[in-house]
């Protein structure tokens, strides 16, 4: 006589396995709110490092021609391509005033960081500051 046995294997029912996932999931869900912030700070070196590189050149031409330029290419910026365009820039570098005493260079994200509506925008002066006048 043939006898068929049944024996129990070990391992997880398809209830646990869907309790664990939806944890993670919420888990998730509460960590991802930080992880935004942090990575809009980490785009936003980008802005500051190519303002800061506007304000040099802007400060070499001044000393070279006794006023500040409104035109990137007159004193050396090239703006890299915008990630809009298949680069990897996520700000646009632009001059907004320029004139004998001062300048002022932006620099606008061609990207909505946080989905907001919003885009980031900071700005530098003759003096070198740079601050941030639209919060994304």
């Amino acid at each position: 006589m043939n006898k068929i046995s049944f024996t129990k294997e070990d391992g997880f029912s398809l209830t646990e396995v869907l309790v664990v996932i939806v944890i993670i999931g919420i888990l998730i869900l509460l960590a991802l709110p930080r992880f935004t912030a942090v990575i809009t700070r980490a785009k936003t070196t980008e802005a500051k490092t190519m303002l800061r590189h506007l304000y040099t050149l802007e400060k070499a031409f001044y000393y070279e021609n006794d006023r500040y330029s409104d035109n990137l290419a007159e004193i050396g910026f090239e703006q890299a391509p915008l990630i809009t365009e298949g680069g990897e820039a996520r700000y646009k570098i632009e001059i907004i005033k320029a004139n004998i005493d001062n300048f002022i260079g932006r620099a606008t994200a061609v990207v909505d960081f946080d989905k907001d509506g919003s885009y980031n925008v900071w700005e530098v002066d003759e003096t070198g500051k740079i601050i941030q006048t639209v919060i994304d």
